[in-house]
């Protein structure tokens, strides 16, 4: 795609355009925010705005058309969300309107571009604000060194023929005498810093700004004639300083030599060995997934339900009335304004409230005309999501599910919402977060095995590579939200769009360690995304728990205390049902629970339901799971079409039953 470049002249914003040309992206113009008249630097949150007496030269050197403004804003929200949660629009005043504003005189010169390349290695403040921008416009944003090793990437640069100086240094051990230096020359010093003081390699932390005099994107090199040191502050601590220049220029070089730049590899070697084992299996078995959903004879009906324990609520099986000639469009509607009286049943509730929402469709070819009218429910950090096609009663095309929680302030709920493209894991294909965080919970939208830098599946379609990248996605996404916990997979859902790939996939899930205390369910479904082999979709629990301060007198003073859960298993046999039993949960909260429930049954009725509920009520080992239930979802395998599995929500009629409750919050799988 044609992009525009947001340059700071730093290393950072330099190198990414070198990777945006090796994904086969084509650079048409430059965007640069810049301080008033008078001033060489501002305290921004957002922008580097040292070094920008150099900017014009960098903008030259790489031959684009620069578009430059002045920051009028202040960081006004200084939060980590950008902008309402119910709609898409920026906050008056904020600097981040700069960019909005710039960047819409940019597209109105130059209508072709469609990305924007931006530098950002950490920064999830930088990388929110512009992503929300770019959304606004109808852009995708270019993010190609998100959520790299900085020392892998320092080593990638230098080793690029990336020249770039220390212009500024405000970090422990950086001075005067570093202004200057290059990365090469600076690479065995930032090591030390890094490793004394925990220091960023890529001063990812304020520790130094750098100005690019030479990339391989370059058509001259940028020659600094005269310069001068300021100083800002000088004490013992930290060094605060940078470089002024007075004057530069260009000096011609003999064309752009070929591009060499160092990928990372599409798999780690946790994922790699996955992908092996799957493979192994896999040869002679993969066929094309059908082009049309399977056609079901089978319709099932069930009622909408709504439950809430403590500050947590789940409403499960939300439908509208449908005629035959309602289109798609009107249907999801209703289904909104139906989620949204029962949310607002709950003290007032509102969309913005929901952490994970699940849709059942009835063909996955509806999925873009339901994103489409989706995505106008919710502006900043939506809830996370999956998305499947199963089996519903016609007319009915969709169902939806919810969990949502009642949080006294924005900031009890965290989101992770990446839209850029990059190398990490892939961006958001729809209106949804990669994850939500709150109470000590986070949701994971379901992941399929995209290649995260073209935003593509992967060609020849290979089952082992989907499930080896949706499992890494899954894992990247976590890691991207660790703050001070470790993190336990209580759920690992794997939906499948082929019941005969289940076994194949569940050798690919024995080999991986991180996920051997969790609950894994696989569930064969019509048809997935994208025509998606498989899509996993955890919840996980920080492994933080609120307990009582064994120090003090008092039961009612509580500690944060890190604990980690236990799987535990067992048979059951009760009135006639057979069955199996798991729970994934924590000692020390009786309430951080999930259960799976299996029974065996041919002829299963109502009132075999009500049995059924009473002996497991009374079972010693699932007594307590069933009392802090929030939400229960039941699943029936059938033999019609051979293997397939189907998601029915509460009818209970035929087939081998399997019952999974997800306790206390829950979503309810299968298997």
């Amino acid at each position: 795609m044609k992009y525009v470049a947001l340059l700071s002249g730093g290393k950072d914003s330099c190198f990414n355009l070198v990777h945006c040309h090796k994904n086969g992206h084509q650079l048409v113009a430059a965007a640069s925010l810049r301080p008033g008249q008078g001033k060489e630097e501002l305290d921004s949150y957002l922008y580097q705005t040292v070094g920008q007496d150099a900017i014009e030269f960098v903008a030259r050197a790489l031959e684009v058309p620069l578009y430059r403004r002045v920051i009028s804003g202040t960081a006004v929200e200084q939060g980590s969300e950008y902008g309402p949660r119910n709609f898409k629009h920026g906050i008056q005043g904020d600097e981040t309107e700069d960019l909005y504003e710039l960047l819409s005189t940019v597209k109105s010169r130059h209508p072709e571009i469609q990305g924007v390349s931006v530098g950002a290695i950490l920064s999830n403040y930088q990388r929110v604000r512009v992503e929300h921008v770019c959304a606004r416009l109808s852009l995708t944003a270019l993010c190609y060194l998100w959520q790299r090793p900085q020392n892998q990437l320092l080593d990638e640069m230098i080793d690029a023929g990336m020249n770039a100086i220390l212009i500024k240094v405000a970090g422990i051990g950086l001075t005067t005498k570093h202004l200057g230096k290059t990365l090469e020359e600076m690479r065995p010093t930032l090591i030390k810093l890094n490793n004394l003081y925990g220091s960023h390699i890529c001063g990812e932390g304020g520790e130094y700004e750098t100005l690019t005099l030479d990339c391989p994107l370059f058509k001259s090199r940028i020659v600094l004639e005269d310069i001068e040191t300021v100083i800002h502050s000088d004490n013992d601590f930290a060094t605060v300083a940078f470089l002024r220049i007075k004057d530069a220029s260009l000096e011609p070089k003999d064309g752009i030599a070929n591009i060499e730049v160092q990928v990372p590899s599409l798999l780690d070697d946790d994922f790699q060995a996955v992908r092996d084992t799957v493979a192994q299996y896999e040869s002679g078995h993969y066929q094309a997934p059908l082009t049309t959903d399977p056609v079901v004879g089978t319709q099932m009906d069930f009622e909408s339900s709504s439950t809430r324990k403590g500050k947590w609520i789940a409403i499960g099986n939300v439908r509208a009335s449908v005629t035959e000639d309602m289109p798609i469009e009107v249907e999801i509607t209703r289904c909104f304004e139906i989620l949204k009286d029962r949310l607002s049943s709950h003290g007032n509730l509102t969309l913005s409230n929901c952490a994970n929402i699940n849709i059942f469709l009835s063909s996955i070819s509806l999925f873009a005309r339901v994103n489409t009218v989706y995505s106008t429910f919710f502006g900043t950090s939506p809830p996370a999501r999956a998305c499947v096609a199963v089996d519903l009663p016609s007319p009915t095309r969709v169902c939806i599910d919810c969990i949502a929680f009642a949080e006294d302030n924005p900031q009890e709920r965290q989101a992770l919402h990446v839209q850029s493209q990059s190398y990490w894991a892939p961006a958001n294909i729809g209106p949804y977060s990669q994850a939500i965080v709150v109470d000590e919970r986070i949701f994971v939208s379901g992941q399929i095995g995209l290649i995260p830098s073209s935003i593509t599946m992967p060609l020849p379609p290979s089952l082992s590579t989907e499930v080896a990248l949706s499992m890494q996605h899954a894992q990247r996404v976590i890691e991207a939200l660790h703050n001070g916990w470790d993190g336990h997979v209580q759920t690992a859902i794997y939906w499948l769009s082929d019941v005969d790939n289940l076994d194949i996939v569940r050798k690919g899930i024995e080999v991986y360690a991180k996920d051997r205390a969790a609950i894994k369910l696989l569930v064969a479904v019509k048809s997935l995304p994208k025509g998606a082999l498989v899509e996993k979709q955890v919840l996980v629990h920080t492994g933080r728990i609120l307990v009582p301060d064994e120090d003090e007198e008092s039961s009612e003073d509580l500690v944060l205390k890190t604990v980690t859960p236990s799987l535990q298993r067992g048979d059951i046999a009760i009135n006639g049902f057979t069955g199996y039993w798991e729970t994934c949960k924590f000692t020390e909260s009786p309430g951080s629970v999930v259960t799976l429930l299996c029974i065996r049954n041919k002829d299963f009725n109502d009132n075999d339901w009500q049995v059924f509920v009473a002996s497991v009520r009374s079972t010693p080992a699932l007594q307590t799971c069933w009392s802090r239930t929030l939400s229960i979802r039941v699943f029936l395998s059938t033999e019609k079409p051979p293997g397939l599995s189907h998601e029915i929500g509460g009818s209970r009629n035929f087939g081998d039953l399997l019952l999974a409750g997800l306790i206390l919050l829950n979503s309810i799988r299968s298997h």
